[in-house]
């Protein structure tokens, strides 16, 4: 959650490497298919260095290997100046994710607060364009959640939307660098949005800004990625296939802070 960072890159992107029990992960929406750990911990690197490339400063969280889903750090974590909102995820046995990204949130200077019972919200529900925080509504995050994030985040304007077919909220749909939304129109409820973009294809609709005129996408995602670059947009494309094999998204792999600096 946040701006992106300057054109040279100005902010540090938490990351959390795969661990040995990647392939346990929780499948709701795709079909369950092999993981290879070995693949995934490569794919991993190259995601990793194309944030180095971009200009990131790279944090790793504490591993939790016990946690299958712990790579998808962005979950656990959301982050606004300098607060850092830990989530609660509805499902149990993701919440011993969170003391690692707590962690890394107070090394870094942050301020923490935590969504608490019977609230429930994972990070990637949760997308801000410009002062708008759009909050999806679904499996992971319920509707105290939402109210307690938008007790946390003070003035800024919180927009619950419906999703449904989907994970998160940014599995559906996320931001480009001028703030147009775009994604999948028939995973949200767009009702409650301004405009969105259609993706061409369902991969598409997961964006990373990692400057003013630079997205990282799935390398799962070719058109969607032709036709930014036609507009305008500088593409990095990575493959994250063993990830998409466990609902996960270029977004799930990372919590980036902008302005925060240092190893």
């Amino acid at each position: 959650m946040g701006a992106a960072a300057g054109p040279h890159g100005t902010g540090r992107a938490l990351v959390r490497a795969p661990g040995p029990r990647l392939a346990e992960g929780i499948v709701t929406h795709a079909t369950r298919r092999p993981v290879d750990t070995a693949l995934a911990a490569r794919q991993h690197a190259a995601y990793v260095a194309a944030l180095r490339s971009a200009g990131w400063r790279v944090g790793a969280v504490a591993p939790a290997d016990d946690h299958p889903d712990a790579v998808f750090v962005e979950d656990a974590l959301v982050v606004s100046g300098d607060l850092a909102i830990l989530g609660r995820s509805s499902a149990p046995g993701r919440r011993g994710e969170l003391a690692g990204a707590e962690r890394a949130a107070r090394e870094m200077g942050l301020r923490v607060e935590r969504i608490t019972a019977p609230g429930t919200l994972d990070g990637g529900d949760v997308l801000a364009v410009g002062d708008t925080v759009y909050v999806g509504r679904g499996v992971r995050t319920n509707e105290e959640g939402i109210c307690q994030l938008a007790r946390l985040l003070g003035g800024r304007k919180v927009v619950p939307v419906g999703i449904s077919g989907c994970l998160h909220l940014k599995s559906a749909m996320t931001a480009l660098p001028d703030g147009v939304l775009i994604g999948a129109p028939d995973m949200v409820d767009t009702s409650v949005l301004p405009c969105l973009r259609v993706a061409p294809e369902p991969e598409g609709a997961h964006v990373v800004v990692l400057g003013p005129d630079h997205v990282l996408m799935s390398a799962a995602a070719p058109r969607t990625a032709a036709v930014l670059a036609a507009d305008g947009l500088r593409v990095t494309s990575v493959d994250i296939s063993e990830f998409e094999a466990l609902d996960g998204c270029v977004t799930c792999l990372s919590v980036l802070v902008p302005g925060r600096g240092g190893e």
